[in-house]
């Protein structure tokens, strides 16, 4: 299957379902992006602790909406 191929039966898939499964979906794909940025967040910045991380992420995610 070509990419534009995949791409239309994702979002035929997509249709298919509620807006609560929609949501749950991009609920945890935030979730994983979170966790993601928190793993680089801990690389550059391995004396952080919980709170500097999370501080960090939402300085992060502040800046993404600016954009």
């Amino acid at each position: 299957m070509n990419p534009e191929a995949a791409t239309e039966w994702q979002i035929t898939l997509y249709r298919r379902m509620s807006g609560e499964q929609r949501l749950g979906i991009a609920l945890r794909l935030h979730e994983l992006a979170c966790g993601v940025a928190r793993e680089g967040i801990r690389n550059l910045h391995p004396e952080a602790d919980h709170q500097e991380i999370e501080r960090l992420l939402k300085h992060r995610i502040e800046l993404a909406r600016s954009r």
